[in-house]
């Protein structure tokens, strides 16, 4: 089929389904590459939003802060490492008893740029998300009220507060600090981020044979817009089992930086790039790649990695 028409295949069936699942439309999900006039289904990361510095400031010292945690032995950061790829290389993160969380650690890069947060959408804020992790017995097991009672005992973080919001730490500021701040964690300049923006150089002959094939198999029906992806609901092992079976229907995550977050899928059970492009094929498309499609598509999703402070994400820091 015509890229033409598989895009035009792709508006109607994504466009139906958001709608089917009483969501607002995709919007500014196209982008006019400067390379050529393709129009594009994937629009470059743009530049984190501007946000008053000293929350941003105050928020990433709550995201390291283990006074969030139930008994002080947790942070944010402990599940969602900034310092590589957002999250874990685990399979599974442990929880606070010891037992393992029931899903793979999602990264929290580009969480902001997702319609929904959560392997299952749950949420449709950060800081709905920031709250309800805080009282997850599993992760923070704690109460915002407690949270807010042991920051109070700060001098210092108590002036950081009044300097942010003109006042102490109370439940809405703690909250919004940390929102803030994700939202700071975006990770613009990819190679085909600059591709889209006129770069020809950018991309590699592999690289833009593997995006050929990413359209033209149907991969992005699912995986556009400005995340890859993370803008609507799906189910998975349509043809194929691809994963465990619960949760039967998922947010549709992103494949920004996907090429440093494995393993992959919401249970971890792939661990390379090669193996998740493989089986999301048989499961989703009723496809079964060669290994010469697997290599490029896996170099195009190689060229999704961003940067965070200036250097690649998942590059030692």
């Amino acid at each position: 089929m015509h890229c033409a028409a598989l895009l035009r295949r792709w508006i109607c069936t994504a466009t139906g389904l958001v709608l089917a699942l009483g969501c607002s439309p995709i919007t500014h999900a196209l982008q006019v590459s400067e390379s050529s006039t393709t129009v594009e289904p994937i629009t470059p990361i743009p530049e984190p939003p501007a946000s008053n510095p000293l929350k941003v400031a105050l928020g990433e010292r709550l995201f390291g802060d283990p006074r969030l945690s139930r008994g002080n032995t947790r942070k944010c950061s402990s599940c969602h490492d900034l310092n590589t790829n957002g999250a874990t290389r685990n399979v599974q993160d442990t929880a606070l008893d010891g037992s393992l969380l029931s899903l793979n650690t999602t990264t929290v890069f580009n969480s902001t740029l997702s319609f929904r947060l959560g392997w299952e959408g749950a949420f449709r804020t950060l800081e709905a998300q920031a709250a309800a992790t805080l009282q997850n017995p599993g992760i923070m097991s704690t109460r915002i009220d407690e949270v807010v009672g042991k920051l109070s005992q700060d001098p210092v973080l108590v002036h950081q507060f009044e300097a942010a919001y003109g006042h102490g730490p109370d439940s809405g500021s703690v909250l919004d600090a940390i929102a803030t701040f994700e939202r700071s964690l975006v990770t613009p300049g990819s190679r085909f981020d600059r591709w889209l923006a006129g770069d020809t150089a950018a991309l590699s002959v592999q690289q833009m044979d593997g995006y050929r094939l990413f359209k033209s198999l149907g991969c992005v029906s699912c995986h556009q817009g400005v995340n890859v992806g993370g803008n609507l609901f799906q189910r998975h092992g349509i043809f194929h089992r691809l994963a465990r079976t619960e949760p039967e229907i998922l947010r549709v995550p992103s494949l920004r930086n996907i090429a440093t977050t494995g393993p992959y899928f919401h249970d971890g059970s792939a661990p390379s790039l090669d193996e998740a492009v493989r089986k999301m094929a048989a499961a989703q498309l009723n496809s079964t790649l060669t290994d010469q499609q697997v290599d490029q598509i896996v170099a195009f999703l190689r060229s999704l990695t961003g940067a965070y402070h200036g250097r690649p994400v998942g590059e030692p820091r």
